[in-house]
This record gives structure tokens, sequence and C-alpha cells, in this order.
């Protein structure tokens, strides 16, 4: 698929990698792991070809379609949200529009029998022909089922892109990419946006997606459920392994522990053969002897054991005093933004040392009600009261957007801490991985991983005894996340998390709370027991349905029974067209490239057995369609 030879890319005169080679081919789904700053972004850009390289190559297969989901997406106002994502099909969208042109001019002219008007017909049959080879007569049912995975209701197809939020819009900009038939995937923190069920539907898409797929992400479970492949970018070096992240891990402290073996028993062999080479000098007779052993040590490959950049950041929350027993108590509360409701009639009581998770769909109300918590928001009816001695720290959803830009890592910090803590800034920035030059890097700069370290350690210099946190795993590196959430399991204080991150819910919670349909739904237990429950709630509802089925079954049977025999004749369809597809793309390649594309694994065999299922169905079409 594509072939990265001796990569290397530099910046400031520091290499972020160095020499780097590796081959991409269908069906691998690779984890591009590394700290923040360790250049997996401009990888991603680098082989979308959306940047250049210092040296090195990247070589690409003919007419390779590349989709990469960015971070930075810009959507043209006023199309609807179905608008939008039909932009994934431009070729089906052209070709509607020319076989608009030709009917509109078959239906104003007279002259049937001239050879213009003729050749009108035959050009509408090939537009027809493209049109339903590539699929023009399914997209529309598929472009809604790719959205309504993605977390949209049907409601929402013919609203404004525009009147969505930023992570809403990127669901958008990601349906367009599942949408288009496109060879690599180049994702860059998909996650970051979405919701838990949503995550999940990405999962099973993506393990069933017949190209290639690299995945820029934090989120360590959703790696492991994906990926078959990890590739670790670690000063300037990669390490790349056919194992998804967590057996990685596992595989890497294993070769590293035979590479210290190796290298050990390496460093007495050279020993013993030194101590050998200082004897035998010592004596005319056995000169060339020493010469020999000399000679053979200098030969010798010294074996390397690989480094890791294992430096992580420091963090300790710590109370200030401690709050009374009830830390807020909200009661009867409702929340409209204009006419759209979004919390109505919510009861909520937060005891002293809780430890909660707030979880659900986006847009459902749960940054509105931790704004509403601190203060930030206030309720459109109903009340929200903090408790005796209540401190709240709060580390909002885009608490990176907040930081100046035009101000350096450590002016920042000097400007939000006070007489007691100022001395500290600079030891409190150290522990965050800010040191040396690094504090007088301007924050527009920064990495988004950099910046939510930044915007941590700004929340250390304020007191409180509660923590509320939105998302604050974004952009975090996977090791900088296991530090957040072990400070988290030892913080003595009260905890609210809002969070689509299921590892880094695990374990870490004692209850949570759903938002679903303007109100909230308590579970006593951590995010393992709440998906658990989901689950149970999931086959009761397909019980459910099916009692209904079997009712209307009994009732009227004959409708159903030719309500399956087209589903059947439907689906049939579906897969003749696809076959058809894939044997008109095969017939062309063998006109562009015969050797090439007959040199594949068994290509005969699956040419063939592609023709004699295609026959078969038409077989099965044809008699269904005649029963």
């Amino acid at each position: 698929m594509l072939n990265i030879h001796n990569l290397s890319v530099s910046f400031s005169g520091e290499y972020l990698f160095k020499e780097i080679s590796f081959k991409l081919i269908s069906g691998d789904r690779v984890g591009l792991i590394g700290k923040n700053g360790a250049g997996k972004s401009t990888l991603l850009k680098l082989l979308s070809k959306e940047t250049e390289m210092d040296s090195g190559s990247i070589a690409y297969e003919k007419d390779l379609k590349i989709g990469f989901l960015r971070q930075d997406i810009d959507f043209e106002k006023g199309r609807t949200v179905l608008e939008e994502a039909y932009q994934a099909f431009s070729e089906i969208k052209s070709l509607e529009k020319r076989q608009n042109e030709i009917n509109t001019q078959l239906s104003e002219r007279v002259d049937y029998e001239s050879d213009s008007y003729l050749d009108l017909i035959n050009d509408l049959s090939n537009v027809n022909d493209r049109y339903e080879l590539i699929g023009g007569y399914n997209y529309q049912g598929h472009t809604e089922k790719i959205l309504q995975g993605l977390g949209f209701n049907r409601d929402d197809f013919q609203k404004n892109t525009d009147t969505f939020s930023g992570g809403w819009r990127m669901r958008i900009e990601l349906a367009k990419l599942l949408l288009q038939s496109n060879d690599l995937l180049l994702l860059d923190e998909p996650t970051n946006h979405l919701d838990i069920e949503s995550i999940i539907w990405l999962e099973n898409f993506l393990k069933s997606f017949l190209g290639a797929v690299v995945i820029v992400s934090h989120d360590k479970m959703f790696l492991n459920n994906v990926t078959n492949r990890t590739i670790d970018i670690s000063l300037g070096r990669i390490y790349d392994f056919n194992k998804p992240y967590s057996k990685y891990l596992v595989l890497r402290e294993e070769i590293k522990s035979q590479q210290i073996s190796a290298q050990k028993n390496q460093e007495k062999h050279i020993q013993h053969t030194e101590k050998l080479i200082q004897k035998f000098k010592a004596k005319a007779s056995k000169a060339s002897m020493a010469q020999s052993l000399m000679k053979k040590i200098e030969k010798i490959d010294r074996i390397e054991v690989d480094q890791d950049d294992n430096s992580v950041m420091k963090l300790n929350f710590n109370i200030s005093i401690n709050p009374g027993k009830v830390v807020t108590e909200i009661e009867n509360l409702s929340k409209n933004y204009g006419d759209n409701k979004v919390l109505s009639d919510v009861n909520l009581l937060i005891e002293r040392k809780s430890k909660i998770a707030f979880v659900g769909q986006n847009g459902q109300g749960k940054s509105t009600l931790a704004k509403i918590m601190v203060g930030e928001l206030k309720p459109s009816s109903g009340n929200s009261k903090l408790g005796h001695n209540v401190q709240i720290g709060y580390f909002a959803q885009n608490q990176a957007e907040y930081l100046d830009g035009s101000k350096t890592v450590l002016q920042t910090m000097i400007d939000s801490a006070n007489e007691t803590n100022r001395s500290k800034v600079r030891d409190v920035l150290g522990s965050f991985l800010f040191k040396g030059d690094d504090v007088e890097k301007y924050v527009r700069v920064l990495s988004g991983g950099e910046r939510n370290r930044l915007a941590l350690a700004k929340l250390l210099l304020q007191p409180f005894n509660v923590l509320v946190m939105d998302e604050p795993t974004s952009h975090l590196d996977i090791k900088s996340k296991s530090v957040l959430k072990q400070a988290l399991v030892k913080f003595d204080g009260t905890l609210v998390l809002v969070s689509h991150d299921r590892d880094f819910l695990q374990n870490l919670t004692n209850k949570v709370y759903e938002f679903k349909s303007n109100n909230i739904r308590e579970y006593l237990g951590d995010i393992d027991f709440y998906l658990n429950q989901k689950k149970i709630e999931d086959f009761r509802e397909i019980e459910k349905k099916e009692k209904v089925v079997s009712i209307k079954k009994d009732k009227n049977i004959d409708n159903s029974k030719e309500r399956e025999l087209k589903k059947r004749i439907s689906n049939i369809e579906s897969k003749i067209s696809r076959l058809e597809n894939e044997i008109s793309i095969t017939d062309k390649n063998l006109q562009d490239d015969y050797e090439k594309t007959i040199s594949k694994d068994s290509f005969f065999a699956v040419y063939e057995k592609k023709k004699s299922d295609l026959d078969s169905l038409m077989k099965q079409w044809e008699k269904l369609s005649l029963s």
C-alpha cells in the first residue's frame, strides 16, 4: 500500500524522528503512540502529503485513496448535516447533476430520431451505469446509517452544521471519511469528541474496515480493541510490532530484558578476552594471538538496549480544608438554551468524598450541569447550592482554550499564582515536564497535550477540596493519563468526572450518573458496572421488540412473508451490486497493469469465485423475483 524509507524530520535542529522505515498493507490497523510532542501528528501529515520531510521517501501504491481526520475542520456555512455528509460522494453528486442536465434536455427536445438526441440517450445510459456501479442508489441510506452510528438522530439530519458544537462537527467529518471509499484512514484522536456508545460503534466499524488504518490515540482500551499493530515513536526512533498496545508493552519489556541479558553476557565475554590479551601481550611468543584477539573484539557488534523516554509529570492533589458532609445539593433544576431544553427537573445530592462519573451522549447536559455546579452557568429554574467550606477546583473541557497564546508558560503560571505559592511556580512546572527553556515557550506553540499539562499545573495553584473535571484526559499521552489517574485515586476530596474514557474511569469512581432525555439516572458502581447494566437493558429492549413482532406475525402472517421476501431480494441486489463493482474494478486493473494485478496471492481463484458467486446470486434473484 505504501512504503516509508529512511524518513527524517527535524525542528529547530532537533530530530522528531530520524531515518525511520516501515510499510503499510491492507488490513493493518496501526496504533501510533508516543509522548506528547514525539511527532505523531507530524507523521500523519507526512503520510497525507500535507507536509514535507527533510529526507527519505514515501512510495504510494497507484491510485491510493487517503482519508485524513484533522483536528481543525472548517465547514461551509448553510449546509445541513446530511448535505455536509453527502460531500463524501463527490463523484455521485456530480453524476446526479449530469443526470438532471440530460433529463432536462431530453424533456425539452422533440427531435427523437436525430443523432444528437440518441447521443444524449447513450450519455444518460453511461451516466446511469456509472452511478449504479459506485453505489448511487445506496449512498443515502448508507449515510444515514453512519450518522446514526455516530450518535445523530434523524431529527438532526436537516439542521445546519453551524448549530452544532465542535465535537459534533468532528463527528460529521469522521462520518464523511467513513463514507468515502478510502484505502487508508489516518485518524488523529478520533475518540476525543465521542461518547462511550459512539466509541464502541466506531471500534466495530474499524475492525471490519478492509483497508489500512493509522490511529493516533491515547485511549488505551480503544487501541487494544481496534489495532493489530503498534508503532511507538520514542527519542527519534520507532518500535514496530504486530501487537495491540498492551501486548506490545509486554513484548517490548521481554525484548529489553533479553537485550540486557545478552549485553551482560557480551560484556563478560569482552572483559574475559581483554584479560587474555593483556596476558598474551606480556609474552613475545603469544603476541600474534593477542593481535588476533584484538581484531576479534574490534569486529564485535556491541549489543545496545532500546532506550525509552520515561519522563512523566509528578502530580498530587491535596485538599485545602475539610468541607461539610454535603458538598452540593441540586433541586428541581432545569436548563434551557433558547427553545432547546437540556436538563429538566434534575435532583442530585453529592456528599463529601464521593467519586462520581457523568456519562452519556454529547449534548445531554453533562458539561452544562458541571458548569452550573461551579457557578459558571445559572439554571433556568431550580437551585444548585454548595455546602459548608466547599472550595471547587474546576478543569473545563476546553480548558486549554482559556490559556493566552501570547503569554509564555512561565508568565501564565506567575499570573495565576498568589503570594504564598508564586515562589514555587518553577518547581510546579518542572513536575509537569516544563524544564529549562521550555518555560519560555509561548503557549500558542504548545501541543494539545502540553497545553493540558499547563492547565493542570495552573489548577494546583488554587485551594480546593472538590474537583470537577470535564474531559481532563483529552490530548494527554498514555503515561500522563496514568499519572493523573493515580493522583485522582489518592485524592482525599470529592471528585466529579465528565469523561468518555472507559479505561481512565475504571476503578476510579464508585457512582455513575447517566445523562439521557433531559434527566439523570444513578448507577451504584464504576464504569464497568454501568456498561454491563446497559447491555442488560439493551437485551431487554430486544426481547420486547421480538415479542411485539411475534404478535404481529400471528395477526398478519401474509404481510410478514411479503416483507421478508422483499428484504431477501434487497439483500441479494446489494450483494450483486457489490460483486459487480469489485469485478469491474478488477477488470480495469487487469487492463491498466496485468502483471501487477495477477501477482497477488490466489488472484485467479478469488476472481473466478467472485464470478461464480455473482452467477449464483443472479439465479437466486431471478427465482425470488418470479415467486
